[in-house]
């Protein structure tokens, strides 16, 4: 028996295919687009209502149903790997994708458009952990640091060109082509996966009946927690939070769901994820700061193209523009990083990417309605700088201490992590724009009365100006108070961004202790002879 297992490796030690390169580009191929379908589509939703005869509120289902199916699907990618096996589930999950992007592109009407989004969702789910974890057995731990890169570089560019190549696409042809560009992707992926990617020798696949058991109310907490969690954070803001009592049932079986979920998986013996994970420190302080990671990437990707088109008038194109510079910094940066990963501890780098990132976010709470292009630019890119630091060393240092056996069902807890941070992001931000726009238009108002002598000359200085044009004096006096009172709506807009921008700088500074909480990592050029 001995004989028959001694060329399989240890889990811990490393297993590496040919050529660890080739393999990543390929891996990476289908979670780029699955990523990129998460931003790219909003910008179409207009013409997708329009199109189908739909309203804009029933078009947010495109967002949501997708939304829902992803986060389902996400933390389940290592279970269904041990029980299928990588490969084939791996290839199942970008055959499905494929299929229900081109599905989408068919679509005949709102409501099958929302069925196959939840299909594309579900196939697209366990992309990004089967991918990362892919990535992290095929490379040495001495060179783990640049695998990183590489899959950063994915889920990190690709939501911030995805607003900008949907608005393009859109305008260019038609939203029915923003899903179509996934099918010769697909296609490629596919093939290539069948050719190059292969399950370690010392994965095992479990067969149900003998070494595994199906944890049917595990998966199924699982699934209605994680879904009704989705839902409240994507429809809060729409339908007044708890206000409504469609946002109260659903925040109640969220909470019901996840908490009995926690109890149940740490009592059995083949959970659907495994908690038990989040006792190494590491783990748990990487997937809580790829939480906070993703709150601030997604949450103020979404939050600067609205500043820039409602207050400053720019075009869709100008406003992505502002954007697309950052990842190419992003780019340019993670490379970087993951060479400086051999030569410094990497909750150095995470200190630099946090300090640098809220420099950028804190840039941008300086921001006014005379802000120029390269204003704008700049902080994008000074944040992005940080964001190049954060990303590659957050996710080493969680997975260091990780058995290779386990490493699916880590890249699925963390990834979920990531992407209802984004989804807590999105909602936060738009809640706060909402709220703190009224709370400043309450206190900029109480400032305009008739015995406030700056109100006064103002007020004079535009009637003035409107007699000056040809309007009557009396219309005169009624359009200049209306004319303060649009401005004064703009300055509540701004300072309520400026506050958005400033929770989000204040969140990366408030990460900077945690950092020193993780144990410290042996270098990576020793770490070939320690292991």
């Amino acid at each position: 028996m001995s004989s028959d297992k001694a060329h399989i490796p240890h889990p811990h030690e490393d297993w590496l295919p040919h050529n660890p390169w080739v393999l990543a580009m390929v891996v990476m191929l289908a979670p780029f687009m699955e990523v990129l379908d998460t931003t790219i589509t909003n910008v179409a939703l207009p013409h997708i209502a329009g199109n189908l005869s739909a309203s804009i509120d029933e078009s947010t289902w495109v967002l949501t149903s997708y939304l829902v199916s992803n986060a389902i699907f996400l933390p389940l990618s290592g279970w269904f790997s041990s029980l299928f096996g990588r490969k084939k589930f791996y290839l199942t999950c970008v055959t499905l994708f494929t299929v229900s992007s081109f599905l989408c592109g068919l679509a005949p009407n709102i409501q099958s458009l929302v069925f196959f989004r939840i299909l594309q969702g579900a196939g697209g789910g366990a992309l990004q952990p089967i991918a990362q974890s892919i990535l992290i057995e095929s490379f040495p731990k001495n060179k783990r640091g640049m695998a990183m890169a590489m899959f950063g570089m994915c889920v990190v560019v690709a939501p911030i060109i995805g607003p900008t190549l949907g608005g393009w696409i859109t305008d260019s042809y038609s939203w029915r082509w923003v899903f179509f560009i996934n099918i010769p992707v697909g296609i490629l992926a596919v093939f290539l996966a069948m050719l190059l990617v292969h399950d370690p020798p010392y994965y095992i696949r479990k067969k149900v009946g003998e070494n595994f058991r199906i944890d049917y109310i595990g998966l199924g907490l699982l699934a209605l927690g994680l879904g009704a969690l989705q839902i409240v954070l994507d429809k809060g803001e729409r339908e007044d939070w708890f206000d409504s009592h469609f946002i109260v049932a659903f925040a109640v079986i969220c909470a019901v769901c996840l908490i009995s979920a926690i109890f149940w998986e740490l009592r059995q013996k083949d959970p659907v994820i495994k908690l038990r994970m989040l006792k190494d420190r590491n783990f748990a302080v990487g997937v809580f700061m790829m939480y906070a990671l993703g709150f601030v990437l997604y949450g103020s990707t979404a939050v600067l193209p609205i500043f820039l088109q409602t207050l400053l008038r720019y075009s869709a194109l100008n406003s992505g523009l502002v954007l697309s510079p950052g990842g190419i910094i992003v780019m340019v940066s993670m490379p970087i990083v993951g060479f400086l990963m051999t030569r410094v501890q990497p909750r150095w780098l995470i200190i630099v990417g946090l300090v640098v990132g809220a420099i950028g976010l804190l840039r941008m709470a300086n921001f006014n309605l005379q802000i120029s292009f390269s204003d704008a630019v700049w902080a994008r890119n000074i944040m992005s700088a940080g964001l190049g630091f954060l990303f590659v060393p957050i996710n080493t240092v969680a997975y260091y201490y990780i058995k290779k056996t386990e490493t699916d069902y880590a890249s699925g807890l963390i990834n979920l992590a990531r992407n209802l941070g984004g989804s807590a992001g999105i909602s936060f931000v738009t809640t706060m724009l909402a709220r703190r726009a009224q709370f400043h238009q309450n206190i900029l108002v109480s400032h305009v009365t008739d015995t406030n002598p700056i109100y006064q000359q103002y007020f004079e200085q535009a009637k003035a100006m409107l007699v000056h044009q040809g309007v009557n004096v009396v219309d005169a006096a009624t359009k200049a108070k209306a004319l303060i009172y649009g401005f004064v709506q703009q300055q509540a807009m701004m300072l309520s961004y400026i506050d958005s921008f400033w929770v989000f700088g204040m969140v990366f500074l408030l990460l900077i202790p945690l950092v020193f909480l993780i144990k410290k990592t042996t270098p990576h050029h020793e770490t070939a002879a320690a292991h």
